[in-house]
């Protein structure tokens, strides 16, 4: 990072905003320098987009507050002056449009003309020395809708560079790229950094903090809280910073899983899909966390939804408490007493326009079934204010739209809803992906909750200090096998190093 000691290149000082009664942001001050990745953390609804939509002209700041760059005012409330400044956010949400070409996205809106026309030869052409400045495989004439994910997140960047943007802003930039694209994404920003680009950069995942960051901002319930140097991180400090609370409490394990004194309850045996996952086998006792771990493409998911009937199987047997039940299709898997919580809660697990209460009862309509083809709405109102107090989902209302929740509480509902159908065995994929700190451990002592009811769980993770905190034993998969399992020993928890020796192969 190259730090100039009189000016810093961004400044946010004093900035609060109201909506209402609702104070978002308290007196928040944030710099960045040149060369900077300045990560900016806190759990939703911290007030880190709200202080983002500030710098980028979205929101007006209230008197007192003002952001400069290089030492010069910016207007708030101003989008397009902000971007005249320099400024430029690339949201969770990528806003590319995939019809078209990686050119027309790089200048959509200021695109160059020649006689009321667009010129297309000079907007190729000034394309192409953004593209190669960030070392990408596609040209400027690439459909963006055959790019990858981690593909069009360099798009978006090089729209970020084409404007001539000296402060980018990068929000939760790898919560749906693979290893491969997270590490083409972190070259990329030491390659913008070396040009004197600043980087904010906010993120929930405490490594790539450790790995990116020069500084660290933390916000909680809309006030700054403090700023940690890169040598002054620690996971410790950023829990206590961010909840309030230190990291001791932070993995709740104080169910018992002795596995020689616990029935099976779920065994799986040479499940495979003839692709993606070979001959799979394990068990998983009562009040056991089993962990399954491994690399991005392992067969984790896949093997997961062979179990519960997502997806179907070539071989494989499924028993429960001894019994073959092997499960054909969700449906069957529910009635069996298997549930499945699967990564992708927004596209393929709640329904966001509908209510956190319908949401909820979704698995047990028929319970709810009255006379006439009618719906006994009261129990559906009772089911749900149970669950929001068991599952502590913070709304103000079951009547809410699941979609205005934090992603944290809308796990907790697809959780809520899942458990009212009285599982045997609960499978989680990826249960904290994309959640905050916060939601992090609310959702582990869940975890810990079910253990300690007796149930079977089995829970899919890519960050390791999650899986080795929660997880009794962990099955680690290898190109769709089972490559071996981690236990603990007396007074030695589960090793990350074993599970990423499996994952990788170096033992072979």
């Amino acid at each position: 990072m190259t730090r100039r000691e009189d000016t810093p290149l961004l400044e946010m000082r004093n900035i609060s905003k109201t909506f209402g009664p609702v104070r978002a942001l308290d007196n928040v001050s944030l710099t960045a320098w040149p060369g900077e990745v300045h990560a900016l953390m806190g759990e939703n609804g911290a007030g880190k987009s709200t202080l983002m939509k500030v710098l980028s002209g979205a929101y007006v700041a209230d008197r007192g507050g003002e952001v400069l760059v290089n030492g010069t005012p910016v207007p708030t409330g101003d989008p397009k002056e902000a971007r005249a400044r320099g400024i430029a956010v690339i949201y969770q949400e990528l806003s590319l449009a995939p019809n078209l070409t990686v050119a027309e996205n790089i200048f959509l809106g200021r695109e160059p003309s020649r006689s009321g026309m667009v010129n297309r030869a000079r907007m190729i052409g000034l394309a192409t020395p953004v593209l190669d400045r960030l070392g990408v495989d596609f040209g400027p004439d690439t459909r963006v809708a055959g790019l990858s994910l981690g593909e069009r997140q360099l798009v978006e960047i090089a729209r970020a560079l084409a404007s001539e943007a000296r402060i980018i802003v990068m929000d939760e930039p790898t919560t749906s790229l693979s290893s491969r694209e997270t590490e083409k994404l972190f070259d990329v920003i030491a390659a913008l950094t070396a040009q004197g680009i600043a980087i904010i950069y906010i993120s929930h995942r405490m490594e790539e903090v450790y790995r990116l960051s020069d500084r660290c901002s933390v916000l909680r319930d809309g006030s700054y809280v403090g700023t940690l140097d890169r040598e002054e991180l620690s996971a410790q400090k950023l829990v206590a910073m961010m909840v309030g609370r230190d990291l001791s409490s932070f993995y709740k394990k104080e169910h018992v899983a002795t596995e020689g004194q616990r029935n099976v309850v779920m065994k799986v045996a040479d499940m495979s899909d003839g692709r993606l996952v070979r001959e799979c086998g394990f068990e998983v006792h009562e009040g056991e966390v089993l962990g399954v771990s491994g690399l991005v493409g392992s067969g984790r998911t896949e093997l997961a939804r062979l179990i519960y009937g997502a997806d179907p199987a070539t071989s494989g047997t499924v028993w429960l408490n001894g019994e073959e039940v092997t499960p054909r299709s969700p449906r069957e898997a529910l009635e069996r007493g298997i549930v499945y919580l699967t990564e992708d809660r927004k596209a393929l697990g709640l329904f966001l326009d509908m209510s956190i209460q319908q949401n909820i009862s979704m698995c047990v309509l028929e319970e709810d079934a009255g006379t006439a083809g009618t719906l006994n709405f009261r129990a559906a109102a009772s089911r749900a204010a149970r669950a929001i107090k068991d599952l502590a989902i913070k709304t103000p209302s079951a009547k809410l739209n699941v979609g205005a929740l934090s992603g944290g509480n809308q796990q907790k509902v697809l959780l809520a809803r899942l458990l009212e159908a009285k599982p045997k065995v609960v499978i989680l994929d990826e249960p904290t992906r994309g959640v905050d700190v916060g939601a992090k451990s609310e959702i582990y002592r869940l975890i810990d909750a079910l253990a300690r009811e007796g149930l079977a769980v089995v829970m899919i993770s890519s960050e390791l200090p999650e899986i080795v905190g929660v997880a009794d034993r962990v099955l680690v998969m290898r190109e769709g096998r089972i490559a071996g399992e981690v236990r603990a020993a007396p007074g030695r928890p589960v090793q990350q190093e074993e599970i990423m020796t499996l994952s990788t192969g170096a033992a072979a």
